[in-house]
């Protein structure tokens, strides 16, 4: 089993920045990919960044490319994303997902494990 904690969300305006980090813990592997998914209130959770294993290789939504950024410590065990540029349209809860594979997977069922999430909101 893998646990994961959220934290950094909180309320900001419009234009301001977060950084949300994400701390794996248990039975953790060294050659998994994480990655950063959201989900609105009524909606479904949608996919937002990845990184591989080593943090080499990231792939981001076109919603949120040049304003966001996944990074990963190299303990390989905890993954950050950096959000620049907030807008509204970010509002949501963010939940951080370790997948027991490879690659840049950018599906939810791609991830074994979940965070509790954590609450971004960006006010006008």
């Amino acid at each position: 089993q893998v646990q994961l904690v959220e934290s950094g969300g909180g309320l900001v305006q419009a234009g301001d920045s977060l950084r949300l980090s994400c701390a794996a813990s248990g039975r953790t592997l060294s050659n998994n990919a994480m990655g950063w998914f959201r989900q609105a209130p009524g909606k479904e959770r949608h996919f937002v960044a990845a990184i591989n294993w080593n943090g080499g290789l990231t792939y981001y939504t076109d919603a949120v490319k040049g304003r966001f950024t996944i990074s990963r410590d190299s303990d390989k065990r905890t993954v950050y994303l950096q959000m620049n540029s907030l807008k509204p349209a970010d509002t949501a809860a963010y939940y951080c997902g370790y997948s027991v594979t490879g690659g840049l997977p950018r599906t939810a069922t791609d991830y074994a494990y979940w965070g509790p999430g954590t609450q971004v909101t960006a006010s006008s």
